[in-house]
């Protein structure tokens, strides 16, 4: 009983609360939590693949992209006005200075293996991106003649920057990071395909994309502190439960949407409006937006040792 009021003390409840993650029972890392993110690395990795040949390689797949795209005659002012801004203020300049600033928290924190981390994360995505969107043909299936937009660079610059700043910040605010990054992401890959930059499946693609890349490297980042004594960390809870009903919500009213939209392809052409197309892959790609976050909290949670003093 002294030593609890003595920690008390010299701590206190508030301090310990913001700066110790929720731990579980088990005080050391098992193989599993190394070996989770790179499962997750190629099954990400392997889903792109799959978006791909479905949405690129198939006519029903570019079709419902198309559909969506030339769908999205959204005429309501202030949300024109929102998708407008948030695509007018996503420049390279914003995007770097957020990269340098986590970079910096990294260095704060004396975690610079996080800072290189998140600096890999974003080369490594972004220019992967860019490369595949440079390689990858693109036949003409639905008599839609356009070039390559697979996958989509804005939103895989978007979500790196979010992923960086997860990954670096202490545990305390991850959640609202993590909610508000994904909100930004969102709007970012809805009006990307809005403005007929991006198809619905480039989006997720580019989300994807920087999903995989992020677990590769936490996967490197955990196998390095593998011996180290730690507590294994859980998602953040103010963010879990809204991004789940995020998902849980918009997912199902998306693969209602879709389906509705496969059937009446197969029934009788034009059966459903293009503006009808774009608000259920609307709904897809936001609650893919929130699933791959909630993913990635995942990822960057639990690298932390035993007795340090913020995760």
């Amino acid at each position: 009983m002294t030593r609890h009021n003595d920690n008390h003390t010299e701590e206190g409840p508030l301090t310990a609360l913001a700066s110790r993650p929720p731990e579980t029972a088990a005080p050391t890392r098992g193989a599993w939590h190394v070996a989770a993110p790179f499962f997750i690395a190629v099954l990400a990795a392997a889903a792109v693949a799959a978006i791909y040949l479905v949405f690129v390689r198939t006519s029903i797949g570019q079709v419902i992209d198309t559909m969506a795209m030339r769908g999205a005659d959204v005429n309501h002012p202030k949300i024109v006005e929102v998708l407008d801004r948030v695509l007018n203020g996503t420049t390279l300049v914003s995007l770097v200075l957020v990269c340098v600033a986590a970079a910096a928290i990294g260095v704060l924190r004396q975690r610079v293996d996080l800072a290189v981390g998140a600096a890999v994360m974003v080369v490594a995505a972004n220019g992967s991106a860019q490369l595949l969107k440079d390689r990858l043909g693109r036949p003409n299936l639905d008599n839609f003649p356009a070039p390559n937009s697979f996958p989509s660079g804005h939103t895989a610059a978007a979500a790196s920057v979010a992923f960086a700043l997860i990954l670096v910040l202490p545990y305390a605010v991850r959640g609202l990071v993590a909610l508000i990054g994904a909100g930004y992401v969102a709007i970012i890959a809805v009006a990307t395909v809005w403005a007929e930059w991006h198809r619905l499946s480039d989006t997720v693609a580019g989300l994807l994309m920087v999903l995989a890349w992020g677990a590769l490297i936490t996967g490197v980042l955990r196998a390095r502190r593998y011996r180290i004594p730690g507590v294994l960390a859980r998602v953040n809870r103010v963010a879990k439960v809204p991004l789940l009903i995020v998902v849980a919500v918009f997912g199902l009213a998306g693969t209602l949407g879709l389906g509705a939209v496969v059937i009446s392809h197969r029934v009788t052409a034009d059966f459903v409006s293009g503006r009808f197309v774009f608000a259920a892959g609307s709904a897809c790609v936001i609650a893919a937006v929130a699933g791959i976050f909630l993913i990635w909290l995942r990822c960057a949670a639990g690298d932390q040792p035993a007795g340090e003093p913020s995760s």
